[in-house]
């Protein structure tokens, strides 16, 4: 497979980089961080994507999506890493959005899906429960009670769980902590008694929640899917949110990288360019390598889910595992590169150090995902 744009991806890629750049340049994420915005991303400028179409690219026409595919809504992703776009793609269209579209019904898809397509809307999705990343370890309990469940437990790194306008929870309602069986999947209003709502703030700047549930309701039709088969659509959504996260990762190191290799070309030292010297230079190359390994796998498994195929949680890991350990690289080496002024928050490669930190962590860092392409391919 050829592992370059199409002339449809170029110019989406093109109209993306043009909007980022005038709408929500850097100094869009330092504005909502500096006036301590409560909602920490613009809905406005949500709302502008929704009518680009970028927010229903995967989605069905039906719902008020494009119907086109993830090697499209990669593109925009990308771009929005470059100028670190806090807009909740991930939180939104990537995780609730997609397992609303994979495991929900009719009457689930209408409720939320046209919402989240136009950008009027915003969803989370609460699983995680550890500062680490395990999609099973999952203790929080939903207990039969009349013809309906209430939810007890708690969940934390929910991403822009504060400002969502509908709310995804994985609780077990059978097995143990750990098991893959035994998880049910409940779409919930936030503001729904026996919720609790906690904003944190990220070291990057974005938003996550800390959500309690003591004795919050659930009717039978507000699970989605199987009951206890949650884990069926968590897998397919946590492979397909986590090749999204790789694209706009790439973006967001792609860019560290290129600002990195423009400063080694301007900044003076001994009356010479510091990028003619030739241990900076190996270093740049070092870097160049990577920043492609990492577009070749992220371009691949973006395609793999287009097409289906049965490598696209093998490809999920491989991509994740590569982004992390490039983003690490190209932004340590950044700030290093950039010297003193590099630590400073009036130089931006620092928040992109901010960024790749966060990002490494989420669904999983590089460690995680080398365990589990090992374990796929039965290592």
């Amino acid at each position: 497979m050829s592992l370059v744009l199409t002339e449809e991806q170029e110019l989406l890629k093109q109209t993306a980089a043009e909007f980022v750049a005038e709408k929500a340049p850097v100094t869009h994420l330092r504005a909502l961080r500096d006036g301590k915005d409560e909602t920490g991303f613009s809905r406005a400028l949500w709302r502008e994507m929704g009518e680009l179409g970028w927010t229903g690219i995967t989605f069905p026409e039906e719902y008020g999506g494009s119907g086109l595919g993830y090697a499209e809504l990669g593109v925009v992703l990308e771009e929005c890493g470059r100028t670190l776009v806090p807009e909740p793609f991930l939180s939104t269209v990537l995780l609730a959005g997609s397992a609303i579209a994979l495991g929900g019904n009719d009457i689930q898809r209408k409720e939320v899906l046209p919402g989240i397509c136009s950008g009027e809307s915003v969803a989370a999705f609460a699983f995680q429960e550890h500062g680490r990343f395990d999609p099973y370890a999952i203790a929080t309990r939903a207990e039969i009670a009349g013809k309906g469940y209430r939810l007890r437990g708690s969940k934390c790194f929910v991403l822009d769980g504060h400002a969502a306008d509908h709310l995804l929870v994985a609780a077990r309602t059978a097995g143990q902590t750990g098991e893959r069986d035994g998880i049910t999947l409940f779409l919930l209003s936030p503001k729904a008694d026996g919720i609790r709502i906690e904003r944190s703030l990220l070291v990057d700047s974005r938003s996550a929640a800390v959500i309690t549930f003591d004795d919050a309701v659930a009717e039978e039709s507000q699970v989605l899917g199987s009951v206890h088969r949650g884990a069926d659509v968590l897998d397919a959504v946590f492979d397909r949110a986590t090749i999204g996260l790789c694209a706009e990762m790439l973006g967001t190191l792609c860019e560290a990288y290129e600002r990195t290799v423009e400063y080694l070309k301007t900044r003076e030292q001994f009356d010479v360019v510091i990028g003619s010297f030739q241990a900076l230079k190996h270093r740049a190359a070092q870097m160049f390598c990577e920043v492609e390994l990492s577009r070749s796998v992220v371009l691949e498994a973006l395609r793999a889910i287009d097409d289906e195929r049965e490598d696209v949680a093998t490809l999920a890991s491989a991509a994740k595992a590569r982004c992390s350990d490039t983003a690490g690289l190209v932004t340590r080496e950044g700030i290093q590169m950039h010297g003193g002024i590099g630590m400073t928050d009036e130089e931006d490669i620092g928040l992109f150090l901010k960024r790749a930190r966060t990002a490494e962590l989420t669904l999983g860092d590089a460690s995680y995902h080398r365990d589990r392409f090992a374990r796929l391919q039965e290592f």
